[in-house]
């Protein structure tokens, strides 16, 4: 037992647990890794679309994938597409611009199957996100606990997210407990068998909601 590590995950919100079985909303995205995966995130400084994202494999040195936005706030305009390093889409992001709380329909490929909707609780004690799968049934304040539920500090790109069942599937830290010198970034490490390409989807629209105070952080740190 290596206390030291156990504490590092105490804080940081728990150990990584690995995940076994079928998804909840099927077939993954993208391919689960047989280990704890490390991604590493850059938002672009410029760009002229919305929101990018530049995604490193941490374990790999190499990309991993890209995710380009269109955040345009026009009907069937708010998108968010996930590449692989062939630009193949692997999955989109489409926000609903009429919602009580902000929420994106996460869809296969290029506007593909929808698998599920990622939303902000509106009842909680503390910013959270919930994904729900689509094929779990119900609507509106009649849908079953979410089948993963983001909570954190999204400011500051702290939060973890977790299965139905409590279990840390993902961390997405700014804390960099694993030096990368690539870029400046954030972190973000996958339970083994989780679908790395949902994980990295609802970082991306959580970034999105939160991209005003990102911007106003960082001029304030520039001053």
């Amino acid at each position: 037992m290596n206390v030291i590590s156990d504490i590092g995950e105490f804080l940081s919100g728990g150990k990584l647990e690995a995940q076994t079985g079928p998804l909840p909303y099927g077939a993954p995205l993208g391919e689960p890794r047989s280990e704890i995966a490390t991604l590493a995130v850059q938002e672009r400084a410029l760009s002229f679309t919305g929101e990018d994202f530049d995604v490193w494999s941490v374990d790999e040195n190499a990309p991993y994938c890209t995710v380009r936005g269109a955040m345009l706030h026009l009907p069937g305009k708010d998108k968010m597409r996930i590449k692989d390093k062939d630009s193949r889409v692997m999955a989109t992001l489409d926000r609903k611009l009429v919602a009580l709380t902000p929420t994106y329909d996460i869809q296969r490929g290029d506007g593909g199957e929808k698998i599920g909707c990622l939303e902000k609780a509106t009842i909680a004690l503390t910013d959270t996100f919930d994904f729900h799968a689509a094929n779990s049934g119900g609507f509106g304040p009649f849908k079953p606990p979410p089948a993963y539920k983001l909570e954190g500090d999204f400011l500051d790109r702290r939060f973890i997210m977790k299965n139905d069942k409590g279990q840390v599937v993902a961390k997405i830290s700014q804390d960099k407990l694993i030096e990368f010198d690539q870029f400046n970034h954030y972190q973000i490490r996958i339970a083994p068998g989780m679908d790395p390409v949902l994980v990295i989807a609802c970082a991306c629209a959580i970034d999105e909601e939160f991209d005003e105070l990102h911007k106003k952080r960082r001029e304030e740190q520039n001053r």
